[in-house]
């Protein structure tokens, strides 16, 4: 299998969930197979002064889904089931996160005609090279940006208010909001923190991909400016590649945070020591109860910690 098998997988798996309206997330598969790294640019001529942490990967694919599914009577299926997908070595969360959900709404209403338009303005924007202010416009939009250097120290940059006038700005290419994230488990935060610091396998099982991927990138971004050196998969299936690798009882769990949102995976991950479930409950209001547990029998025996979020 290659990774525009796994890419598709990815994408089929969310078909099945029965979500409607539009839908956010992001995951990350190897490259591997025909064809992985022909098609994409070379960015090594940028690598020297990047922060660490914000390398392009050689060795993974960086995916970020826009999928739509809305009622549709004139459909077989009695809907209409799309995704826009943009695949990249860079691991600019923040800024693919936020040009998919400029690109994909102008695609369901307009048709390829868009995609066209948006691919002639990328085509126009400068190399993204650190440590310099990058005006990229995307569709009669202009999105101010900046990829850190090595040489930064920390500052904030003031963002854009919601409907200002002008380009908006994003005050990171990376950094995604960790305190709406990590809040439900904020009581085990420094827990959290050394577990990914030393490398434990971690499972993150969530309700949906958008929580489950957000959730898995907060925790690679909370040791930063630190680079997470593992593997970290934001929103894994049961039908990636490497399944049978991560969830063999043959052998003690790899080094790796997955994101998840089967039910399967609970059982597949039992003998996982550490394992985060994230109800959607932790975000929709802010009654967060939290609780530290053992979990169910089977995990009673188990070293590390398994938390309960509803």
């Amino acid at each position: 299998m290659n990774w525009m098998d796994n890419v598709c997988y990815v994408l089929y798996v969310f078909l099945l969930t029965g979500c409607l309206g539009d839908t956010q997330f992001f995951f990350r598969v190897r490259c591997s197979g025909t064809g992985c790294g022909g098609s994409l640019p070379d960015y090594t001529f940028v690598q020297p002064g990047v922060q660490q942490s914000l390398l392009a990967d050689g060795a993974h694919y960086y995916g970020f889904s826009y999928f739509r599914q809305v009622k549709d009577k004139d459909s077989k299926r009695g809907y209409f089931q799309k995704s826009v997908v943009l695949i990249t070595k860079l691991p600019y969360t923040k800024l693919f996160s936020h040009l998919m959900g400029v690109i994909a709404p102008e695609y369901f209403d307009n048709g390829a005609v868009s995609l066209e338009s948006a691919g002639h303005d990328i085509d126009r924007w400068p190399a993204p090279l650190p440590g310099k202010p990058l005006s990229l416009p995307i569709m009669g939009t202009v999105i101010e940006a900046r990829i850190p250097s090595k040489q930064d120290k920390p500052a904030s940059v003031a963002a854009s208010p919601p409907g200002a006038p002008g380009p908006l700005v994003l005050p990171s290419v990376h950094e995604i909001d960790m305190y709406r994230l990590l809040y439900p488990v904020v009581k085990y935060i420094h827990l959290l923190w050394e577990l990914v610091l030393t490398n434990e396998p971690i499972a993150v099982v969530a309700s949906s991909p958008t929580i489950c991927s957000e959730v898995v990138q907060a925790l690679v971004n909370c040791i930063m400016p630190l680079q997470y050196c593992s593997d970290f998969r934001p929103f894994f299936t049961i039908h990636d590649s490497e399944f049978k690798a991560y969830t063999t009882k043959t052998q003690a769990p790899p080094p790796v945070i997955l994101g998840v949102t089967n039910p399967f995976f609970i059982k597949a991950l039992q003998h996982w020591p550490h394992i985060l479930r994230l109800g959607q409950m932790a975000y929709d209001s802010k009654g967060q109860k939290m609780s530290k547990s053992g979990g169910t029998s089977s995990l009673d025996s188990k070293p590390g910690w398994e938390f309960f979020v509803c």
